[in-house]
């Protein structure tokens, strides 16, 4: 059994180690300088209490990109030098994030340990490689992100820091190789465990979907499907779960093969980025080779994230999401029992809140991010819950989880089509357009200002934000943009008090809200590593059957116009079009 010593280093702050719902996130230049991530890190251990530290078994991994390696050593130094127990790294560093979540509240050691909390190495949906993004972000004992009372205190002690604690003569641990490895160390035993990285997360997708109907659809020779990891840790569980366990031909695996700069691409599944994925479903620009697929879906970087197409046809993740909750009793086993309750975050569209009524569910409005959802599901008032930035869950877990809600979709296609394999199938389309015909219609679109000057982007806010304080201007400055649209009757920043805890969310984006539902919906986001990104959400709800069918463009473009003359975008920002459109 190996020995190490501890040594006390030296160090001072750093300025902007605030990290947001999303952990820490920052250029890989800014993470390789000397002392930064381990200040992070032993900021992020004199946050939490003793017993969650010493003696403490903590899960160490993430989605597989540029200096994630570097990264696991030194966090597994200190993490020894800490006090730390012992240390779960998923085989070659790769864990996605939905399964960090369930190795925490699902697995067991041989030694009947349990994990109490994680370091989850991504930056999400943004690129990777040397020259882009990397992050970090510390998950509690409930499988969920870290609390801002948590945050919060990682946050202050960056601001003074002086020393971190590492283990140095540790040796470097091999992550590509399952096995456990000893050390003693000066407060005793440290052990380092590399596991498989995909099954206790198989394991818990067993548990929830019924595999052997999913399987008849997939082999069905009616039936063909295709999914595209875009190069990240998805593809670690992509072969073992939709080849291995249900029958998929290899072949409709695409990009599945995790690589630490996501092959070059940007590993965000929308309609942009996505493009091979896309373009074989139909819809890109020009017509694609060979027999388009009934379902097509991709992942982000970490695998939280996910994209649903039919042939030649887009889900919205705010339909997703409803059209999961309004079938999941029937279709999904786990959920047999009924739903405890729905949530949505509050830029995304209104379909699971008439779901939610249609259906007498408790329903809630939340700020973005996954905690408010976490804190509900610990409650026991929520079973399914989505965001329109592509994140589908439920409490199987305490982080959105793409593949998750993949299987979803496969158990409803299953269930819809289980007596109709051999005839005509009922497609992506169908189930979509049969849930507006019963629900109505909301129309959605997302419009994404990324890396914008900082300070204009504060300057629009603001400007909106006095904007509010008079409507009769507001409502003339949309009827100068356009003469189709309804009349606003609300204006504000929205405010989430938390019926579990009590606590008190403010400024989480700015609310137009007009008479026939419509709404429009302003916020900065902070999921990029520099600048601002401004996001603009445009919604129009339809319940008139005749009108269900028209192009979701051309029945937003009013709407979309009035957006952009009450903001001043052009003007602020400088931008003629937004980077981004959903």
């Amino acid at each position: 059994m190996a020995l190490f010593t501890v040594s006390r280093i030296q160090t001072t702050p750093f300025d902007g180690q605030k990290p947001g719902t999303s952990g820490l996130r920052k250029k890989v230049k800014v993470f390789v300088q000397p002392h930064y991530l381990e200040n992070f890190v032993q900021a992020s251990f004199n946050a939490l209490t003793e017993g969650k530290v010493r003696g403490a078994t903590l899960v160490v991994s993430g989605d597989g990109r540029y200096y994630s390696e570097q990264a696991i050593q030194i966090i597994t130094k200190m993490a020894a030098a800490n006090g730390v127990r012992r240390i779960w790294i998923g085989q070659n560093g790769l864990l996605s994030t939905p399964a960090v979540s369930a190795v925490i509240r699902e697995r067991v050691g041989v030694d009947g340990s349990k994990a109490t909390g994680s370091f989850i190495l991504t930056a999400s949906h943004n690129p990777g490689g040397p020259n882009e993004d990397f992050g970090i972000k510390y998950n509690m004992e409930n499988g969920g992100p870290a609390p801002e009372g948590i945050t919060n205190k990682i946050y202050e002690n960056t601001t003074t820091i002086k020393e971190y604690l590492i283990a140095p003569d540790l040796p470097n641990v091999d992550i590509t190789t399952v096995g456990v490895t000893n050390f003693t160390g000066p407060e005793g035993p440290f052990d380092i465990e590399v596991f498989d990285s995909a099954s206790d997360y198989i394991k818990l997708m067993k548990s929830i979907f019924d595999f052997e109907s999913i399987r008849k659809l997939l082999t069905s020779p009616k039936f063909s499907f295709c999914y595209d990891a875009l190069h990240g840790v998805a593809g670690a569980y992509a072969k073992r779960i939709f080849v291995d366990e249900l029958g998929a031909q290899e072949n409709s695996l695409i990009n599945c093969v995790p690589k630490e700069d996501f092959g070059g691409g940007h590993p965000d599944p929308n309609l942009t980025y996505a493009k091979e994925l896309v373009a074989r479903m139909g819809l890109g620009k020009s017509e694609p080779e060979g027999e388009v697929p009934e379902f097509g879906a991709a992942a982000d970087g970490d695998a939280d994230r996910n994209m649903v197409l039919g042939k030649r046809f887009f889900v919205t993740p705010s339909d997703s999401v409803a059209i999961i909750a309004a079938n999941a009793v029937e279709a999904i086993p786990y959920f047999s029992a009924g739903l405890k309750g729905v949530a949505r975050s509050m830029p995304t569209s209104a379909a699971l809140d008439v779901v939610a009524k249609h259906l007498k569910l408790k329903f809630f409005e939340v700020p973005t991010g996954w905690k408010f959802f976490g804190n509900l599901m610990d409650a026991g008032l929520c079973s399914v819950c989505g965001e329109e930035s592509f994140g589908t869950g439920s409490d199987h877990i305490r982080e959105k989880d793409g593949i998750w809600a993949v299987l979803a979709w496969l158990s409803i296609l299953a269930y819809k089509n289980k007596d109709n394999l051999e005839s005509k199938l009922v497609s992506v389309e169908d189930i979509v357009r049969q849930h507006w015909a019963t629900y109505g219609r909301h129309y959605y679109t997302r419009y994404d200002y990324e890396n914008v000057d900082a300070g204009a982007a504060k300057e629009l806010m603001a400007h909106l934000v006095k904007l509010q304080s008079s409507l009769p201007e507001v409502n003339e400055i949309i009827k100068g943009a356009s003469s189709d649209v309804s009349k606003v009757v609300h204006g504000d920043e929205f405010e989430y008090n938390d019926p579990v805890d009590g606590s008190i969310s403010s400024h989480q984006g700015i609310r137009y809200l007009f008479e026939d539902g419509s709404r429009l919906i302003f916020r900065l986001s902070g999921t990029g590593s520099e600048g601002a990104t401004i996001r603009l959400y445009i919604e129009q709800y339809e319940k008139d059957p005749s009108k269900i069918g028209r192009l979701s463009n051309e029945a937003l473009a009013p709407l979309v116009e009035a957006a952009l003359k009450l903001s001043k975008m052009e003007e602020f920002t400088g931008r003629s079009a937004p980077t981004v459109i959903t």
